[in-house]
């Protein structure tokens, strides 16, 4: 699909070689990933702007996202292929659905592999459609199948008039038709109820609460070995909460989720290169004392090993002196 679009005028196209290409754009819109397959990154964004609304199609990767939404005047996400597979705040997603929001949101997903997916972002200036009928709430709908497919095919065709044809786009009477081709597009799609994706609100912020309750945890603890046991006894939750909590929000056990944060914080402090600093001195700073098997953890995780990271980010030092 992006090997089909071309930079032009009236489309941004943005393709990420790896994760420490993509983590600046990211941090722009207040989200935080953490991906799962190193190895097999690949991110791409194109981008184009109508009179009320702006097209945005992503092919995402692997990753536990932590993401908060602010949309004023709105915003629809869909899958843009027949194989997608999230789940936003505990509740599987799959490729017939679309999420919609008004408002702001704090949101969890877990995308197990890449996904294809088209977020459309509404000017708060745009006349209400009857849309949303809660604010600050992402809700989850399963529309007509030919409702949905219309909207796909016509986010494709915009975004590639704008690659072929940018300056159809300078004129106002034809972006204006074809913003209001897709908003009634859009209408169509939202002819059924939202589904019970917000139903379950209180159970998941108490378990995201749990989850940022560990994350600072580890933080306070980097040295300190963790047990399962120990930690639900000082956060006062059963193991069985603690463990539920994990594996609702980022999608795998409490052990996993542990050493995860942990080799990716080695992996930000190696990163930074400093003269002085060694593999071994990053890698116990985080618990890890078994190089042996740090390194093969490392390896597997990000697909280099530790020694590498290490000299990269010195070349990168050196390159901004």
């Amino acid at each position: 699909m992006f090997s089909a679009l071309t930079p032009s005028s009236a489309l941004q196209l943005a393709i990420f070689a790896d994760i420490d290409a993509f983590k600046p754009a990211e941090l722009m819109e207040d989200a935080r990933s953490i991906p799962l397959d190193v190895a097999r990154f690949a991110a791409a964004r194109a981008v184009v702007c109508l009179p009320a609304c702006r097209i945005i199609l992503m092919r995402s990767f692997a990753r536990i996202l932590d993401t908060a939404y602010r949309a004023p005047g709105g915003m629809v996400i869909l899958s843009m292929a027949d194989d997608l597979r999230a789940n936003l705040n505990g509740v599987d997603l799959d490729s017939r659905f679309f999420v919609a929001l008004r408002g702001n949101d704090a949101c969890h997903f877990v995308e197990p592999r890449t996904n294809l997916h088209a977020m459309i972002i509404l000017s708060p200036g745009l006349k209400d459609r009857g849309w949303f009928d809660r604010a600050d709430a992402l809700r989850a709908y399963a529309p007509d199948r030919a409702a949905l497919t219309h909207v796909r095919q016509l986010v494709l065709d915009i975004l590639r008039t704008a690659s072929a044809e940018p300056g159809l786009f300078a004129i106002a009477e034809i972006a204006a038709n074809l913003q209001e081709g897709l908003l009634l597009a859009i209408d169509e799609m939202f002819r059924v109820g939202p589904l019970s994706v917000g139903g379950g609100r209180a159970a998941h912020a108490r378990s995201a609460k749990l989850v940022q309750q560990i994350d600072d945890y580890v933080a306070a603890h980097p040295i300190s070995p963790i047990y399962t046991a120990g930690l639900a006894g000082e956060l006062g939750v059963s193991m069985r909460t603690l463990g539920g909590a994990v594996a609702k929000i980022r999608g795998m056990s409490l052990h996993q989720y542990i050493r995860l944060k942990k080799l990716w914080t080695t992996r930000a402090r190696l990163l930074k290169g400093g003269g002085g600093l060694t593999v071994a001195t990053c890698a116990r700073a985080q618990g890890f004392h078994h190089m042996g098997e740090f390194a093969a953890l490392y390896r597997a995780t990000f697909n280099e090993t530790p020694s590498e990271t290490l000299a990269r980010g010195r070349l990168l030092m050196l390159s901004t002196v």
